[in-house]
């Protein structure tokens, strides 16, 4: 038997409706043309932002060296085995980790680094060849202040910041000018004055595609074909159907032009160019390919694999077989045949074991024009993928 206060209230309960009323949301609802209105203005304010992105990029002569510096010394020490290290904080830290997933897209190795995580034993995984990359809008964020105390200063640096001026950057304020890089990332107008919030919007729009501007450089300063060597990596998805799919193209049109290839020259003019003289010049060409002689090529892969093992000083003459391959030892293939027909050519050849002994790991393919010369070359690698090729 209830008592009678738990009785009142046994009966107050059994006088609710068995469904919950509706509560308030409590939200001031604008209409719909207000909210459009809202989005066009977000949309509008990072467009402007992203305008006078190009135009600081198409006219400062300060922001251009910078930027073709950055992408050099990253590029070269990418040839020497090392990486690109990412690091930020918060919103502009997940920039740099898309920015780490599109450089390893295009076989540049990189990795990302929180401060607060390096400053607690993971500054253990920056290496000699590295090159550290550093976003903060600021400029002054604490976390990568206290980063870079304890990062050797013999590692290139690239800022991606605020700052217009090495002077008023506070990351590159005790680091020598010929190792760091700035790359000014501003905004017009400041988040709070364009949207009444200071939340990370247009500022994080212009660092992500800064960064996508560097991954793309950075990938053509390297590899003749970034396509190929991103289709390599990406398999999956519709991005790998689609290149499964694409229309066919001709191995002319893939091939570097043998023309357009630097030649490599000793520093003093007098000696025979060494390992040190070909990745100079490596750095400096646009395929990624050079020629010790006019008969002679090193291709982007053999240039990486001798940056990290040979002896800098060493002749190139006096590498390894296969480093250096001299025109004769390039397999011709016409410009006319379609980059697939190519691959199943190779596949096919490979099944022999004579197939296996020229078409192997490091051959250079020679491309042939309808005069019956050789025009251009292509690395295998980048015809059939390296893994096609991994176990010979």
């Amino acid at each position: 038997m209830l008592s009678s206060p738990n009785a009142k209230l046994h009966e107050s309960l059994l006088r609710l409706p068995l469904t919950p009323p509706d509560f308030p949301d409590g939200l001031d609802r604008e209409n719909d043309e207000t909210l459009c209105a809202l989005a066009s203005h977000v949309i509008r304010t990072e467009r402007d932002a992203l305008t006078c992105l190009h135009d600081l990029y198409l006219s400062d002569q300060t922001a251009q060296s910078s930027f073709a510096q950055a992408v050099n010394a990253i590029a070269k020490r990418s040839l020497q085995g090392g990486r690109v290290i990412v690091s930020g904080v918060g919103k502009s830290g997940k920039i740099g980790q898309k920015a780490v997933a599109s450089l390893n897209s295009f076989g540049i190795r990189s990795a990302f680094l929180h401060p607060t995580e390096a400053l607690h034993g993971d500054l253990g995984m920056i290496g000699s060849n590295d090159t550290i990359v550093i976003l903060t809008y600021s400029g002054r964020t604490p976390e990568i202040l206290s980063m870079l105390e304890f990062v050797p200063s013999d590692r290139p640096l690239v800022a991606i910041t605020s700052c217009k001026e090495y002077s008023s950057c506070p990351l590159l304020a005790h680091r020598k000018p010929s190792n760091s890089f700035l790359l000014p990332a501003p905004v017009p107008c400041s988040e709070m004055e364009s949207f009444g919030v200071p939340a990370p919007t247009s500022s994080t729009t212009v660092a992500l595609t800064l960064t996508d501007a560097l991954a793309l450089a950075i990938a053509h300063r390297l590899h003749p074909s970034p396509l190929a060597v991103f289709h390599e990596y990406h398999p999956g998805g519709s991005i790998g159907a689609n290149a499964v799919r694409s229309s066919p193209r001709l191995m002319g049109e893939v091939a570097i032009k043998v023309s357009e290839i630097l030649i490599t020259t000793s520093r003093s003019g007098l000696e025979a160019p060494t390992v040190l003289d070909a990745l100079l010049t490596a750095a400096r060409s646009v395929s990624g390919w050079i020629r010790p002689s006019s008969d002679m090529v090193m291709a982007p892969r053999q240039i990486q694999r001798i940056g990290r093992t040979a002896d800098l000083s060493q002749p190139l003459h006096l590498l390894e077989a296969g480093a250096v391959m001299e025109k004769g030892d390039w397999i011709s293939v016409p410009a006319g045949n379609t980059v697939r027909e190519t691959r199943d050519w190779i596949v096919d050849m490979r099944q022999s074991e004579r197939g296996r002994t020229f078409l192997k790991k490091g051959t250079v393919l020679g491309i042939v024009d309808s005069e019956q010369c050789v025009s251009g070359v292509v690395e295998i690698e980048d015809i059939v993928g390296e893994s096609e090729l991994l176990d010979y």
